[in-house]
């Protein structure tokens, strides 16, 4: 019997990943949790590389490894550990949540900077202020005539 093809997973309307584009393994979460910490593997690693993933465009491509930072390999892969919860089930919800999110804020183009331009009545105020400042200090110093 075949095996299933599991569903994609959606990030935006016009945007889905393969769920075979997302590794996951499973080691040992840090911290306190008893004696039962010791012998289960509920802390998720999930890997996914970026650069060899045909699910996104090269604009996604180049924003996503913008904002991974330090999640993001040499090799283009990002790396995410979820072990908050105390189950496999929720680590593996967490990570792909966040994976989704990161996508989804690199699916959203830039918005386009408008020029702008400085009034003229801030300009005249900041002059009138520089000048304000500097009769102040020409007040403080010695005069020649003393």
């Amino acid at each position: 019997m075949a095996a299933a093809k599991a569903a994609p997973i959606w990030v935006t309307g016009a945007l889905t990943l393969d769920p075979a584009e997302i590794e996951e393994s499973f080691v040992r979460a840090t911290g306190p949790g008893g004696q039962h910490v010791n012998t289960t593997s509920t802390a998720v690693q999930l890997r996914f590389d970026v650069r060899h993933s045909p699910s996104l465009t090269d604009d996604v491509r180049h924003r996503l490894e913008r904002l991974a930072g330090r999640r993001l390999t040499r090799d283009g892969v990002i790396v995410l550990v979820a072990q908050g919860q105390r189950s496999q089930k929720r680590n593996r919800e967490e990570a792909l949540d966040r994976l989704v999110a990161l996508i989804r804020e690199a699916a959203r183009p830039p918005t386009p900077r408008k020029k702008t331009r400085v009034s003229k009545a801030a300009k005249r105020r900041r002059v009138d202020d520089k000048k304000h400042h500097g009769a102040i200090k020409s007040l403080r110093s010695k005069r020649a005539d003393d």
